[in-house]
């Protein structure tokens, strides 16, 4: 990991007081009090429609229990398609069961996830098997993980559909006539592990979860890139409120058992991911007078990641205790039914042809921004706009005016190319490499970025030192030397939950790398100079920020608006920093030239779409001048 990688420094851990004090009152939350995160933008008013189910056929089940095929809305215009097992003799109020599942391709139709709700269902409690985004039914590009970021730049949160799509499974069991809702359970694997751990957490309704290989604490993946996970397990600002320990220790004093795997192929080891969450459940339940209701169960046998007949068997060890703890003839161990499995083709369900997913839920909200995106008439107008939207946009991509200490790394001649390599290091958190180079005495200064890296750049560079230009060429966060290698996307998601944003760090360093040169080596004003859409993106920014120090701007490949990354249907995988949260909301790429106005923008070759989006962008330079 490179110097300055500032996870756990930015990490502000969620108030012990509160944990405290809810412990002495022994007060549960009410079910609709929980972290607002999910609810930002939009989402609020998803999180107010009123639940919609629509009961279809049935499937037939086994000895015991029937299958009702249903959907039902997490938000208006995304149906979930789920299937209910119901147990064939209930006697008063029976006990419910959410069962969510991870990153299975086969969706709700796993051979594991069928038996753990056949069993459930056996044992008289009613089963609710949704399917996820992006598996089984729903394994479509539009659902594909990486691009419930499209929501998070139109600022509306992200991980709203996945939450909803929980809470209103909940909802539907609490709905039915037979639903003990003193008797609620949640279990899940790996992905499903991270959705029972969030529901039960916030949602008070719970009673009894099980997360299965699911989590781990933020301070723990910091150590254990294994268990770095996708958009929705690093959601924006997460860590700034809760670290996934504290989300362990509001369980208490409700039933909780965490289920990890001895030699985990895949993330959650035991003996990384399982102790530094007891170690912060533990007093809590304790406060409760409830240790027991806290367990751990590791699996051996066969110890992969895995929700097999052992890790069943032990939910159904704690199902028995606090379900049915009166019943002496209660058996914990699986009651064989292999013989009862589906096909997924038999479990298909149908939802609407224009169900709506991650992507076309981001272009409905994409099309009215941004908001307040006019330019006001007026010099004065024009001025007093550009001093409030600097501070708007630096506050929303979290830019700052960067500290900076300087370290000579060394230096090398290459023919009639001199070089200068140094290290500065921003805020004492990042750490930029800076490659200085020059042909004999310099006419003027360019600062050099590109979304490969300078590697990539080496024709342009070679072009600017024949024209008497001193290069400064960067590689900021993410990019070239500055990449964190395989799946480095992962790392960017870790510095968006504690609060900061990949966009807003790169910013700082071009920002402060230009603010060095000019204000401390005293070489006159710069030049910055992108190449591609990311840093173009980052480059206009710096610009717009930093009006003394950077003189013209340069993009090339640059984005004509930022609804493009949307209607290119692209994910967070491929370009982190332009996903920042509540960027579109506020800022198109206009606006952001316009914070540049009057100094020169040149956007290299012209598109249609350019030539439109900024056509009024002469007249507002003209007005500043």
């Amino acid at each position: 990991m490179p110097a300055g990688f500032p996870v756990l420094r930015a990490f502000r851990p969620f108030r012990r007081r509160r944990l405290r004090r809810h412990g002495r009152n022994r007060r549960k939350p009410s079910a609709k009090r929980c972290w607002p995160a999910p609810y930002r933008g939009e989402a609020a008013k998803w999180r107010d429609a009123p639940l919609k189910v629509e009961w279809l056929d049935h499937v037939p089940g086994g000895p015991g229990y029937t299958i009702r095929k249903l959907r039902y809305e997490a938000l208006p215009g995304l149906w979930i398609p789920a299937l209910l097992y119901v147990p064939e003799k209930i006697v008063g109020k029976a006990p419910v069961f959410l069962n969510v599942n991870g990153h299975d391709p086969i969706g709700k139709a796993v051979d594991y996830k069928q038996m753990r709700c056949i069993n459930q269902a056996k044992r008289g409690i009613i089963a609710l098997n949704p399917e996820w985004f992006g598996m089984g039914q729903f394994r479509t590009e539009g659902f594909a993980h990486g691009r419930m970021n499209q929501l998070d730049l139109c600022g509306t949160s992200g991980l709203a559909p996945f939450y909803l799509a929980m809470k209103r499974g909940l909802d539907v069991l609490l709905s039915l006539e037979q639903a003990d809702p003193t008797r609620v359970g949640v279990a899940g694997l790996s992905g499903g592990g991270w959705q029972t751990i969030i529901v039960s957490s916030l949602d008070s309704r719970v009673t009894l979860s099980n997360p299965v290989a699911g989590y781990s604490s933020f301070i723990t993946r910091g150590k254990n890139f294994s268990d770095l996970g996708d958009s929705e397990q690093t959601p924006v600002d997460l860590a700034t409120v809760a670290d996934y320990s504290h989300l362990t220790a509001l369980m208490a004093p409700r039933a909780t058992l965490l289920t990890y795997n001895l030699n985990d192929n895949c993330c959650f080891k035991a003996d990384h991911a399982l102790p530094p969450l007891l170690d912060a459940g533990r007093p809590f339940f304790r406060l409760y007078g409830r240790d027991d209701n806290l367990r751990y169960h590791i699996n051996a046998e066969p110890g992969d990641h895995n929700f097999q007949k052992e890790n069943r068997e032990a939910l159904y060890q704690m199902i028995g205790v606090h379900f049915f703890p009166d019943d002496r003839d209660y058996n914990p161990r699986e009651i064989p039914s292999e013989g009862e499995l589906r096909t997924p083709d038999q479990f298909a369900i149908p939802v609407p042809a224009d169900n709506a997913d991650f992507h076309t839920l981001a272009l409905a909200l994409a099309k009215d921004l941004p908001r307040d995106g006019e330019l006001p008439q007026g010099r004065d107008a024009a001025r007093e706009w550009q001093r409030t939207r600097r501070s708007r946009l630096a506050k929303l991509i979290q830019a700052t005016d960067a500290k900076i200490s300087i370290e000579v790394a060394g230096e090398a001649d290459a023919g009639t190319t001199h070089a200068m390599f140094w290290k500065l290091r921003m805020n004492n958190e990042w750490t930029t490499p800076v490659v200085e180079l020059t042909r004999g005495p310099a006419k003027g200064t360019t600062l050099i970025v590109g979304d490969r890296g300078r590697k990539d750049l080496v024709d342009q560079i070679d072009a600017l030192l024949r024209q008497g230009e001193r290069v400064i060429a960067v590689d900021p966060f993410f990019i070239g030397e500055s990449s964190l290698g395989n799946r480095d996307y992962l790392f960017a998601l870790l510095v968006s939950t504690v609060g900061q944003r990949p966009l807003g760090v790169q910013v700082t360093q071009l920002g402060g790398v230009a603010d060095w040169l000019v204000k401390e080596r005293q070489i006159g004003t710069v030049r910055l100079c992108a190449h591609g859409p990311r840093e173009s993106l980052a480059a206009l920014a710096a610009a717009g920020l930093h009006p003394d120090s950077i003189l013209r701007l340069e993009l090339h490949q640059s984005l004509a608006s930022l609804k493009e990354v949307i209607e290119q249907n692209r994910k967070v995988d491929d370009a982190p920093e332009l996903f920042c949260f509540g960027l579109l909301e506020r800022f198109d790429i206009l606006q952001m030239a316009a914070l540049v106005a009057p100094r020169e923008i040149d956007f290299g070759e012209s598109r249609p779409r350019m030539k439109q989006e900024l056509a009024p962008l002469d007249a507002w330079r003209q007005l500043l001048k």
